[in-house]
């Protein structure tokens, strides 16, 4: 007798452990993303990669999404900033040009107003021309640039942007002055291709992944990269290859609720990283050329205060700001 209400006593210990391992891996219930920008744009399909892969990996039951675009994505940070504050079931997507958006419109609610998770990735520009363009390398088109700035009509997205930026410093390592940039703001993608595609825009610059149906059909000529090391399967030079020391690319990362104790923060932290590690998460970042750079922590805050400083002194360069 003993021996048997030993056995159901261990039975049901390990009962209680294999439950509280189960909630314990399964620390956030739905998780509400903030997703301040269009649905389908960079911001959405950052927010529902991350969403899937927080559920495969266990640390989530399920996902909603809610879009919320203006203002470089500042408008969505005050919503979500006032709307989840201690709640660890919120997570909202923002990115370099959501550090552009509140260096230029100096909005109430900023990224001091949440709780800082993780650097996710960044997805570097590509510089491209349709296919009977006259440009054949990168060369050649910035040969033109040079000689006659006007005459190169760039298009990508919002004034401000990543892309507006990155064509900015472009013409500075070039000696164009940036007065000079002939720099055609879209507000969507397919605004932009439809205009370079048309003959209405010299080259276009913005992320692989948006851009990426087009070069593997053979509409558009990449004549260059953004990124640090050639990207696998895109055959152009990097920029630094091409002589212009620098690189052109959007980060992404997330952030949680304000007022989240250090242990929520952890367990946010925890639950984000573990999504990174899935099948998923890897298979998004191999087809949309991705480049992993996650950082957490006081790492990543001070990642984006340095962002602050040198987005700031690029805007008031080229008089954004």
């Amino acid at each position: 007798m003993m021996r048997s209400s030993v056995q159901k006593l261990l039975r049901a210990t390990a009962l209680v452990a294999a439950l509280a391992g189960t909630v314990s891996a399964q620390a956030l219930e739905t998780v509400r993303f903030m997703a301040p920008g269009s649905p389908g744009g960079g911001y959405d399909q950052t927010a529902r990669t991350l969403g899937k892969a927080l559920q495969e990996a266990g640390v989530a039951k399920s996902a909603m999404y809610d879009n919320k675009n203006g203002a470089g994505g500042t408008i969505g940070l005050a919503q979500f900033a006032n709307g989840s504050k201690g709640d660890v079931n919120a997570l909202c997507v923002m990115g370099a040009i959501m550090v552009t958006g509140i260096v230029q419109n100096k909005p109430q609610i900023t990224l001091a107003n949440v709780t800082p998770v993780a650097r996710l990735f960044t997805e570097y520009n590509i510089i491209a021309v349709r296919k009977d363009s006259p440009h054949k390398t990168i060369d050649d088109l910035m040969t033109e640039f040079k000689k006659n700035p006007a005459s190169v009509k760039w298009g990508g997205g919002s004034k401000g942007s990543v892309d507006h930026i990155g064509t900015a410093e472009l013409a500075g390592k070039a000696g164009v002055p940036a007065a000079k940039v002939n720099y055609v703001p879209f507000g969507g993608g397919g605004e932009v291709v439809s205009a370079t595609l048309g003959g209405h825009v010299t080259a276009i610059t913005g992320g692989y992944a948006e851009l990426a149906k087009y070069v593997e059909s053979g509409q558009f000529r990449v004549l260059a990269v953004g990124s640090p090391t050639r990207m696998a399967g895109v055959d152009a030079p990097t920029l630094k290859e091409a002589g212009y020391d620098m690189q052109i690319g959007n980060w992404r990362g997330v952030y949680g609720a304000a007022n989240l104790t250090a242990a929520q923060r952890k367990e946010l932290t925890d639950a984000v990283i573990a999504a990174t590690k899935t099948k998923s998460w890897q298979d998004a970042v191999k087809t949309n050329a991705w480049s992993p750079s996650v950082i957490t922590g006081d790492e990543f805050s001070k990642f984006v205060d340095d962002e602050h400083s040198r987005l700031r002194t690029v805007m008031t360069n080229v008089g954004l700001i």
